[in-house]
């Protein structure tokens, strides 16, 4: 069966599985891809009429830099929901128009982050409110880059003091991003956040299962291959261990299945 689904597209970030980890516990189905994808695979994806929201990763890299990464343009022409985080909102910002620049001090680690105005996405979710009464994020910063001129449409999300825009939504277009990275525990309610994207606003059914995701891919290999010998070369990495024990529990199913 079909799901709907959320297109990760990763820059490079060491904990971008981290987001799938975090999308999948919301019981929704999502891919990993490059961010260098084309525009073409972009709108093929789409295509198939299942996906419904997008993630830009994090990344090592600068926005500043010269022929640095960015997001296939096509991402923000879906009609979708994309959430960019850490890199993921510079470029977010940079494409649509706002300006980013080189940070003068690298912000690392711990911080609390004033959330700012009732957008769909940080509603009612805070971790303590400051004796004035503002809602405050306990959080997880890396970065050195910074948005200092939103795009057309944006408003502030979240604020530190050393970074001014340490969030931004266009609600709109259903465009959000945060400076701070969601799929870390350290990020407190940032599981919250990323099931508030995928299921409320992205509108995912969370009818996806990892158990059932095996019975799943079998039937689909079945469906394939039929009855005919299936030839696979073996590295021992994951994806092809996987892909062979998938392989091996299909022709298994299928001569216990003949034999009856």
């Amino acid at each position: 069966p079909a799901h709907d689904t959320i297109l990760i597209l990763d820059f490079g970030s060491q904990v971008t599985q981290l987001i799938a980890r975090r999308v999948r516990e919301s019981r929704v189905y999502c891919e990993i891809h490059p961010y260098d994808v084309s525009d073409a695979f972009v709108r093929e994806f789409a295509a198939a009429g299942h996906l419904k929201g997008v993630i830009l990763s994090g990344s090592h890299m600068s926005v500043t830099e010269d022929e640095t990464a960015r997001a296939p343009q096509a991402v923000f022409e879906l009609g979708v929901p994309v959430l960019g985080i850490c890199y993921g909102m510079q470029t977010m910002a940079a494409q649509l128009g706002g300006r980013v620049e080189l940070g003068h001090v690298r912000e690392f680690g711990y911080a609390e982050v004033r959330a700012r105005g009732h957008t769909r996405l940080l509603d009612g979710i805070e971790d303590f409110r400051t004796p004035d009464g503002q809602g405050m994020l306990k959080v997880w910063m890396s970065h050195g880059d910074k948005v200092t001129e939103l795009p057309a449409g944006f408003k502030v999300m979240a604020s530190t003091p050393s970074c001014p825009v340490a969030g931004m939504a266009d609600e709109a277009r259903r465009f959000y991003a945060v400076q701070f990275h969601p799929e870390v525990t350290h990020t407190l309610q940032g599981r919250a956040m990323l099931q508030r994207f995928v299921q409320d606003i992205c509108g995912c059914k969370g009818d996806w299962r990892m158990p059932d995701y095996v019975a799943e891919a079998v039937a689909r290999i079945r469906a394939q291959t039929g009855d005919e010998e299936v030839i696979l070369g073996l590295s021992g990495g994951v994806d092809s261990s996987g892909a062979a024990a998938l392989i091996h529990r299909d022709r298994k199913s299928t001569r216990l299945n003949s034999s009856h």
